[in-house]
C-alpha cells in the first residue's frame, strides 16, 4: 500500500517536509515553554548570580540600579528566558539533526554528528570563559579606572545587555575549530592556505573583536586573544584530518589494484 505522505518516486512532497518543520518547532517551544516555567521561580536568584561578577568589584557603598518602572521585572524575565534556550539547545540541535539527517549520506553523518556535540560543548565553554575568566578582568579595570568622583551605579538593564553580548560573541567564537575542521575536511581551504594567510587572520580576530565586543581595547582584546588561540586548534585538527583523509585515498587506491590485477593460473 502507497504512503499518501509520498510521491511516486518514494520521496516525500514539500507539505510533509513543512508539517514536520512545523512539529518539531512546536516540540521546541514547548520545552523551551517548560524550561523557563521552572526556572522563572529563581530568576531573581539567577541574575544575582550572573550579576556577581560586576557587584563583587563594585566600590564600597555603591549597588547596581534600575533607572526604569520595569526594568526589576524585565531584566530578570529577560535573562530567564534566554536561559531556557541556552538550557534547552541540546533539544533543539536534536530536532535540527532529525530533520535534516535523512537527506544526509552515510560519510557525512560520520562526521555530521560529532561536529554536532563538540559545537553545543564549545558554545557554551566559550559562555564559561567569559564569565569565570574576563568578567572578573573586565569588571575590575571597569570600576577602578573611572573619575574619583563618579560613582559607579550600573543599570541591571544595561549591564544583562552588556553580558549577553559577551556570552553570544565568546560562544560564536568558540566555534572556531568546528568551521575550519568543516572547511577542510569539505575541501574548500586546505591547512597550508590557512596557515599562509596567518598574519591576514590575526588581524581579522581583532577587527571581529572590535566589532562583536562593546567599545573597549579590554574586552577586544580578550576576545581577539582566544579566537587566535582557538585558530591554531582547528588548524591542528584540519592537517590531522588532512592527513587521514590522505591515507584513507592511498588505501582504495591499493584495495583498487589489489582487485584489478589478474588471478594467477
Amino acid at each position: 500500500m502507497t504512503d499518501p505522505n509520498q510521491s511516486a518516486s518514494g520521496e516525500m512532497p514539500l507539505i510533509s517536509h513543512l508539517v514536520e518543520l512545523r512539529n518539531r518547532l512546536l516540540r521546541v517551544v514547548a520545552v523551551v515553554l517548560v524550561i523557563f516555567l521552572c526556572l522563572f521561580y529563581f530568576a531573581n536568584d539567577l541574575y544575582h548570580y550572573v550579576s556577581a561578577p560586576l557587584r563583587d568589584m563594585l566600590p564600597p557603598g555603591s549597588s547596581m540600579i534600575a533607572t526604569e518602572v520595569a526594568s526589576t521585572f524585565l531584566a530578570p524575565f529577560k535573562l530567564t528566558l534566554v536561559l531556557s534556550i541556552l538550557v534547552a539547545m541540546p533539544f533543539i540541535l536534536h530536532q535540527a539533526w532529525a530533520f535534516i539527517s535523512p537527506g544526509l549520506y552515510q560519510s557525512e553523518k560520520r562526521i555530521a554528528l560529532p561536529l554536532l556535540v563538540s559545537s553545543i560543548l564549545l558554545f557554551y565553554a566559550g559562555m564559561a570563559f567569559a564569565y569565570y575568566v574576563v568578567f572578573p578582568l573586565l569588571f575590575a579595570f571597569f570600576t577602578t579606572t573611572g573619575p574619583a568622583d563618579v560613582a559607579v551605579m550600573t543599570d541591571i538593564n544595561s549591564y544583562l545587555d552588556f553580558v549577553l553580548k559577551l556570552f553570544f560573541a565568546f560562544g560564536v567564537v568558540f566555534e572556531i575549530p568546528v568551521a575550519i575542521i568543516l572547511l577542510v575536511s569539505s575541501g574548500i581551504v586546505t591547512p597550508a592556505d590557512l596557515a599562509a594567510k596567518r598574519p591576514y587572520i590575526i588581524v581579522g580576530c581583532f577587527v571581529v573583536g572590535m566589532l562583536l565586543t562593546p567599545p573597549d581595547v579590554m574586552s577586544q582584546t580578550l576576545l581577539a586573544v582566544p579566537m587566535w588561540m582557538l585558530y591554531e586548534v582547528g588548524l591542528a585538527f584540519g592537517r590531522m584530518i588532512k592527513v587521514k583523509q590522505k591515507e584513507d585515498d592511498e588505501e582504495e587506491v591499493v584495495d583498487e589494484d589489489s582487485n584489478s590485477s589478474p588471478n594467477p593460473q
